[in-house]
């Protein structure tokens, strides 16, 4: 299971997975932090990468004098193992109390209440 990323990480982990490209560059890094309102500063996020790379989440290639970082985790992968280990921590692995404390709790849009309606309806058929 991926560990958890601090939010810091996580905002790099989330310019990378948005990246259309197969390889990210440190300046497209800078320039994705700053456009969120996120700057940093060049050796903070040399750390934060070289701590990525530590947690098993990227990889990085040397071209020249340039770094090229790839994502090892995908985003869906952080995803599924952060809801478990929230799932397990808050609701002792019980989907059905989240679920119920979205919906008594007013949590949900209409629009995301009958999404999910729907998509427990579509999970019904996959049984």
């Amino acid at each position: 299971m991926p560990q958890q990323l601090s939010d810091a990480e996580l905002e790099i982990m989330k310019i990378v997975w948005g990246n259309q490209a197969e390889v990210t560059l440190f300046p497209y890094i800078m320039d994705g932090l700053a456009s969120k309102g996120k700057p940093c500063q060049k050796n903070t996020l040399i750390v934060l990468l070289s701590r990525l790379m530590n947690k098993g989440f990227l990889s990085a290639k040397k071209i020249g004098r340039r770094n090229e970082y790839t994502a090892l985790v995908s985003e869906t992968e952080y995803q599924t193992a952060q809801t478990k280990n929230f799932l397990d921590k808050i609701y002792e692995g019980s989907v059905k109390g989240l679920v119920s404390n979205l919906i008594m709790g007013d949590l949900l849009a209409d629009e995301e209440y009958e999404e999910l309606e729907r998509l427990l309806e579509k999970g019904k058929g996959r049984q």
